[in-house]
């Protein structure tokens, strides 16, 4: 077994390396958490012309169902790449929640 020079070793408490490549992908973490969750507040008000008309018809339920599997997606296939709940995890998850909770009013005032 042979062993690592003493200045190959990283330490544990090491300041991060702040390299064009990691600026970009920590800006562009924050803007799909960012951006991801300005959609949590712009699914409300069609859930309110939902609920306030009691009419869906000019809601697709296969287009709703299409959106929350793909946020549903996302947030397992993010999960999955980390291993953790991150916060795009956690925006995906709402995203899901929001568009199954317009699946719901869709099927709820066309049943």
């Amino acid at each position: 077994m042979t062993a690592h020079p003493q200045s190959a070793v990283t330490p544990p408490c090491a300041a991060p390396s702040w390299t064009p490549r990691s600026t970009y992908l920590w800006l562009l973490t924050w803007a799909f958490t960012l951006f991801s969750s300005l959609r949590l507040v712009a699914y409300l008000p069609t859930l309110w012309a939902i609920h306030s008309t009691g009419d869906s018809s000019q809601h697709s339920l296969w287009t709703w169902c299409s959106w929350f599997g793909a946020n549903l997606t996302m947030a397992a296939w993010l999960y999955e790449r980390e291993r953790r709940f991150d916060r795009a995890v956690f925006v995906s998850i709402g995203n899901a929640s929001m568009c199954l909770a317009a699946v719901a009013l869709i099927v709820g005032y066309r049943v």
